[in-house]
């Protein structure tokens, strides 16, 4: 019988030559689309990126009473005098660099003996830093208890990582995963002028969380009065001033988080 099969000059069948080029054209497109999605996080990380202001975190610089260390994983902050042996770990908002937050908690740790470890997530995006607590808890050895919180962004990450911890303290923002039944102490400080965690977003997520919750507002404080920072795309307008925002969030820090 005579073989009907088209052929190339050379004798190879036409067929299994362009179902090669096809997976060619397929693989590189599939190839492009990975680079192009790269890329696009790569740059959003970077673009926007909201870093501390000037002033708020000069201050805290000055303070006698505070000891600023940066591993790199996460800056450290240490009382200088007085450290309780209770500890946090702050994981930052979405594109809000660490050094944003220093000024917002120097008063719970100059003032109540806290060690603070903020985070320094990988791409400025807390989502895309796979790194476990113990990553941060092992920066501050001499701390027996320890709890995790985060701002926005930064508090959805520290729900996940909440079963590791004594505690969870959330930062204007609110859990994704369920966590009603963990029997884990949980903090919720808001701000009633918050224009992206709102108070309504905050109120919708609450079945997320143990029903023994401390939920705490703020009047007048909004999603930028958690850090120092400044004004922030899309948020409400405060009204509270910067300095009795940290005052509430260092009072009730201090009467929340668990003790050796």
């Amino acid at each position: 019988m005579t073989d009907t099969t088209p052929s190339d000059a050379g004798g190879a069948p036409r067929a299994p030559r362009r179902r090669r080029r096809v997976l060619r054209w397929i693989l590189g497109g599939l190839g492009t689309l990975v680079v192009l999605l790269v890329a696009g996080i790569l740059i959003y990380s970077q673009v926007g990126v909201m870093g501390a202001e000037a002033e708020p975190l000069a201050a805290a610089r000055a303070n006698p009473g505070l000891s600023i260390t940066d591993d790199g994983a996460g800056i450290v902050l240490t009382p200088s005098a007085g450290a309780t042996g209770q500890g946090l770990v702050f994981i930052p908002g979405a594109k809000v660099e660490a050094e944003g937050y220093i000024a917002t908690l120097a008063d719970t740790v100059v003032g109540d003996g806290i060690t603070v470890v903020i985070t320094k997530p990988w791409l400025n995006l807390a989502f895309f830093d796979p790194r476990p607590l113990s990553t941060y808890i092992e920066l501050a050895p001499d701390v027996t208890t320890w709890a995790v919180g985060g701002h926005s962004l930064g508090g959805v990450r520290a729900c996940q990582l909440a079963s590791d911890a004594d505690a969870l303290v959330l930062f204007a923002s609110y859990c994704a995963n369920d966590l009603s039944a963990s029997g884990l102490p949980v903090l919720s400080l808001s701000g009633s002028a918050d224009g992206l965690s709102t108070p309504q977003k905050i109120a919708d997520a609450k079945g997320e969380l143990p029903p023994t919750t401390t939920f705490i507002e703020i009047p007048g404080a909004s999603h930028a009065s958690f850090g120092a920072y400044g004004p922030q795309p899309g948020d409400g307008r405060p009204t509270a001033d910067p300095a009795e925002v940290d005052r509430v969030i260092a009072e009730q820090l201090a009467g929340f988080l668990p003790r050796p």
